[in-house]
């Protein structure tokens, strides 16, 4: 199994080596504000009931999560969008532990802000055999209290980066989720919650997998 907590602090590396110093300083300020906002301290935790939401996947099909929950427990995974290079290292190793996760019944879901063309492509870059779900405006994400704007000096980064998130969301929000890992019981109640303002951060597919075989032996 790909060690995910590796492969990120080394992708920082790599990219943290490339970058203008004025555009690491600029990154890292967002950051240690968007931490010291206290916003992961108000999103949905464990013991709360995950608020309920239909949205479409890659090809336009509604997937709905009650529908998802009386097959079993649910993983979801919030990410930003193809665009970021952690988000897809996170996918890649979701994708490689996905059939332990479904051997102990799960289903697991990706969702982002992205509209349904780029989830598609999100998919068929890396060969993604789980559901990719668009968000379109936060909806979803505003629900479990996970929705942050980017504050000006930032967009004006990523723009100079190349990176135009109102293409790949269909809006101009600059709106984005704080990446952020939930496990589900059937009965829609969370029972690990990786929330994480530091989007280097992720959780582990061996942790979900442990969070999840405890789940099989409490039922």
């Amino acid at each position: 199994m790909i060690n995910l907590t590796q492969e990120l602090a080394d992708l920082h590396r790599q990219i943290e080596a490339k970058l203008p110093e004025e555009i690491k300083t600029t990154m890292q300020a967002a950051a240690r504000d968007l931490i010291e906002s206290g916003i992961a301290t108000q999103s949905v935790n464990v013991g709360d009931r995950a608020p309920h939401f239909a949205l479409p996947n890659a090809t336009g099909t509604t997937v709905d999560l009650q529908a998802l929950l009386a097959q079993g427990p649910v993983v979801i995974a919030f990410y930003r969008g193809q665009w970021c290079p952690y988000c897809n290292l996170q996918l890649r190793a979701l994708q490689q532990a996905l059939p332990e996760i479904q051997q102990l019944g799960a289903t697991l879901v990706a969702i982002s802000p992205q509209t349904p063309d780029n989830s598609l492509s999100t998919v068929e870059k890396h060969t993604l055999e789980f559901e990719v779900l668009s968000d379109v405006g936060n909806r979803v994400a505003r629900d479990f209290g996970l929705v942050f704007q980017l504050p000006t000096e930032l967009c004006a980064v990523y723009d100079s980066l190349g990176l135009d998130l109102p293409a790949h969301n269909g809006d101009d929000s600059f709106e984005l989720p704080l990446a952020a890992t939930y496990i589900l019981a059937p009965d829609g109640v969370v029972t690990r919650a990786h929330v994480q303002p530091d989007y280097k951060q992720r959780l582990a597919p061996e942790e979900i997998i442990a969070a999840l075989q405890e789940l099989t032996v409490a039922a």
